[in-house]
């Protein structure tokens, strides 16, 4: 029986076979900590008298409260200072950008690797085919020190997205019509895998995009198959020829998901509850009173 991308990974980093509903233990590429939540990894370290497992491994990222608003924040980052000079780990500081970003621009994580960050949304490294998750302190402590986590393996699902969406649609715009048909649990305790002629032409930011919501889903983690822009990312800026990672042609899913974005417009979701997604036709003419310019998934 073949394998689909999460299996594939699995068993890449692990001496147990990844077989769906079984919990392995699996080494880890890129071990993160935010400023939020960093300091407590430090505190479960020195406080078990735990060392690193490999510091080249290791890393920081401050990108949750870069300014270090308040005293406690200052005082976190202070504690992450002080560590990461003692154990010759790397900071990428303020200056730097968001955490999971730099995992990819930075090279900590190519595809068919593994990394855990503090960050919920470490799961965006789908997005490069890449095994990404989010985790309390005490988890990526024990990541930190021993160089793995255990991991159960979860079921696949596969998504298809049919056709191709109106020039005027974003990435953004498809996921929200993703997050309308599936809705706030519908991936839940699921990898799932994206699929179709609309994923074979997108850029690493809008694959970034889709793959920044599998939260929002209840997914484990939405994994992209690498195509040439991925591939040309890491041999432009890093001069690193990365391995492609694909799901076997006779791989077993639990289910299979098609998605119909044929001539869909963009798309908007209202206020209180994100899959509450409609065309952004049917709002048009709402006074808005106040807005934000910008995004808090990717």
């Amino acid at each position: 029986m073949g394998k689909t991308i999460i299996q594939k990974i699995f068993e890449n980093h692990s001496e147990q076979e990844a077989i769906v509903g079984n919990i392995i233990d699996i080494s880890i590429d890129a071990r993160v900590a935010r400023d939020f939540g960093g300091a407590n990894v430090v505190k479960n370290l020195v406080d078990h008298n735990l060392l690193i497992d490999d510091p080249k491994k290791t890393f920081f990222t401050f990108d949750c409260n870069p300014g270090g608003c308040s005293q406690k924040y200052a005082e976190n980052q202070h504690i992450c200072r002080l560590y990461a000079r003692n154990n010759n780990i790397d900071i990428y500081d303020i200056d730097m950008g968001i955490g999971t970003h730099i995992a990819i621009d930075k090279g900590l994580i190519e595809p068919g690797g593994t990394i855990v960050s503090t960050d919920s949304h470490a799961n965006i490294l789908g997005a490069i085919g890449a095994f990404g998750q989010g985790m309390g302190d005490k988890d990526i402590s024990h990541a930190w020190a021993h160089g793995k986590v255990w991991f159960k393996v979860p079921p696949s699902v596969k998504i298809i997205l049919k056709g191709m969406p109106k020039e005027s649609t974003s990435p953004k715009d498809v996921v929200l019509l993703m997050l309308k048909q599936l809705g706030a649990n519908g991936l839940l305790g699921y990898a799932a895998e994206i699929h179709g002629e609309y994923v074979d032409t997108l850029s690493l930011d809008g694959r970034i995009t889709i793959a920044s919501m599998a939260t929002e889903m209840g997914g484990i983690i939405l994994l992209f198959p690498p195509n040439n822009e991925v591939i040309k990312f890491y041999q432009d800026n890093l001069g690193r020829k990365v391995p492609n990672i694909y799901a076997d042609d006779d791989a077993e899913y639990e289910k299979i998901i098609e998605i119909d974005i044929s001539q869909k417009g963009p798309q908007i979701s209202r206020p209180g509850h994100p899959e509450d997604v409609v065309s952004a036709d049917e709002v048009k003419g709402t006074i808005v009173d106040s807005g934000f310019i910008g995004s808090c998934t990717n």
